[in-house]
């Protein structure tokens, strides 16, 4: 059984070398007595880590837990993306996060498929229910979108064509997560949507992730991390205490989930979780 009552999941990114291949599998031994739902592995630009993926998924499978991979449409073809789903189903993956993605730099959007809605409804059309389909939320807008409309109405279409649930990018404003989903709600999407979680460990690469993804760190969080200075310590002493606060909301509040970003660490998932359960 879970630690608590409420369905986690984990997120992983394939390891580069032997040492982080080995560092992952501490993780996931670690992780798996949580009893997650499932574990899900990002997909580099343009499917530039699809080996990587598939060896990541197969080790975390390991451990019993069901294990879902990322997939993204941009710069594949039908008859790539038919390949490798095939491949997962033979492999008895039945859970895909499906994504538009995003290039490497200095590519244009190629591929025969351009938005995430379009895969989805591909992989309906393809295997039929053959996969629960995950697809990804931004309660603070996606960081390409025109305006919040826009993207509200993007996810709409996402869900029409197919999705089981979503999970959000992460966010550190609960309000931000509930005024979303009260909007989706009035347009006639009821899927579970999923807050994704991100524990606070390092100032400066949250900083740089929050720049690049469009999540928002309120200030007086910026403020108190900046004031901790190279003190990892306590960075993540407060950030565990902001996070454990922000879980404790979003509970409160009816959220179906929490599917937490470990970036191949398992502590400081494992430390929000024992608040929780506490």
């Amino acid at each position: 059984m879970s630690a608590f009552y409420l369905p986690i999941s984990f997120e992983f990114f394939p390891p580069k070398t032997q040492a982080g291949q080995d560092k992952l599998i501490g993780v996931r031994d670690q992780l798996s007595p949580l009893a997650p739902e499932f574990f899900s592995v990002t997909y580099g630009a343009g499917g530039s880590t699809q080996d990587g993926t598939l060896q990541t998924l197969l080790t975390l499978r390991a451990s019993g837990i069901d294990s879902a991979p990322h997939l993204s449409c941009i710069g594949a073809s039908r008859e790539d993306l038919k390949a490798l789903l095939s491949q997962y189903q033979s492999l008895g993956i039945r859970r895909i996060v499906a994504l538009r993605g995003d290039l490497p730099s200095g590519m244009g959007m190629g591929g025969e498929l351009r938005y995430a809605n379009e895969l989805v409804a591909f992989i309906r059309e393809t295997f039929g229910d053959a996969f629960t389909l995950e697809v990804a939320a931004y309660p603070e807008t996606h960081p390409q979108a025109r305006d919040f409309e826009t993207d509200l109405n993007n996810f709409v279409r996402k869900c029409e064509a197919g999705a089981d649930s979503a999970i959000t990018q992460y966010f550190f404003n609960a309000d931000a997560y509930f005024h979303f989903v009260d909007r989706v709600r009035a347009k006639g999407v009821n899927i579970p949507i999923i807050p994704g979680i991100m524990p606070i460990t390092n100032h400066s690469r949250l900083a740089r992730f929050s720049d690049a993804c469009g999540a928002e760190i309120p200030r007086w969080i910026r403020k108190q991390l900046e004031a901790y200075g190279d003190d990892t310590q306590s960075i993540q002493a407060f950030g565990t205490e902001v996070i454990t606060h922000l879980c404790e909301q979003l509970i409160e509040g009816g959220a179906p989930g929490l599917h937490f970003y470990t970036l191949n660490q398992a502590e400081p998932s494992l430390a929000i979780v024992r608040n929780l359960a506490g």
